[in-house]
């Protein structure tokens, strides 16, 4: 069999050494099967397809210019160039991956095989398929927010409930107790300003002592 060099398949616009012996692309679906009890056969559900998957073999023979293992290295700088530390997809140009639809590849898996009989290296390129996936962006609305925090304060425990029915009953208690002693205020003014409600100038303090004995009464 003879194998003819392709210049024709590029990698990430580097046009892949040696003889093509190979290139194989396949496509599939994601069917999955369930287990049904008491039945010997499985439904099938169809859920999507597979990215495509392209498999690549070359020959990689010395030249008057490269060795076999400079020419391999053309490749290696295809899968991972130097510094790199995460595969990034790369352009693919071929007729048959065209085919296919298929523009943009990972570059999985790179392996050789070195054959002593032959002098060569087989080397074996695994590609998949790179489809970008697009992820929307939801937006949060105002009243979902307050909705939020209407549940989180119904969920108060019981004793923080008590603690502000006490703090409540303590307002309460102060704002009597500022009426009360405003009354006994008035009412003190009202005998010392004027002598016919009282003929003695003595201080009324009734009223006051009225709204203290209210404030012993609350609940601190």
């Amino acid at each position: 069999m003879i194998y003819v060099e392709d210049e024709r398949i590029k990698l990430n616009g580097v046009v892949l050494p040696g003889l093509l012996k190979s290139i194989e692309v396949t496509e599939s679906a994601k069917v999955d099967e369930q287990e049904v009890e008491g039945s010997a056969t499985k439904p099938k559900q169809a859920t999507g397809y597979e990215d495509a998957k392209v498999n690549i073999e070359l020959i990689l023979d010395d030249t008057q210019t490269q060795t076999k293992y400079e020419r391999y290295e053309v490749l290696r700088a295809v899968f991972r160039s130097p510094g790199q530390e995460v595969p990034q997809p790369i352009p693919i140009v071929s007729e048959d991956t065209a085919a296919h639809g298929i523009e943009k590849v990972i570059f999985k898996k790179l392996t050789h095989k070195y054959e002593s009989k032959k002098s060569q290296l087989t080397a074996n390129l695994e590609l998949w398929e790179y489809i970008p996936q697009t992820i929307t962006a939801v937006r949060v609305s105002g009243s979902g927010t307050a909705a939020g925090s209407r549940t989180g304060s119904g969920s108060l425990n019981a004793d923080y409930q008590n603690y502000l029915g006490s703090r409540g009953a303590a307002a309460s208690g102060l704002s009597g107790m500022s009426s009360a002693i405003s009354a006994g205020l008035s009412v003190t003014n009202q005998k010392c300003l004027n002598p016919k409600l009282d003929k003695s100038p003595a201080f009324d303090s009734a009223g006051i002592l009225g709204a203290l004995d209210a404030v012993s009464r609350l609940p601190f």
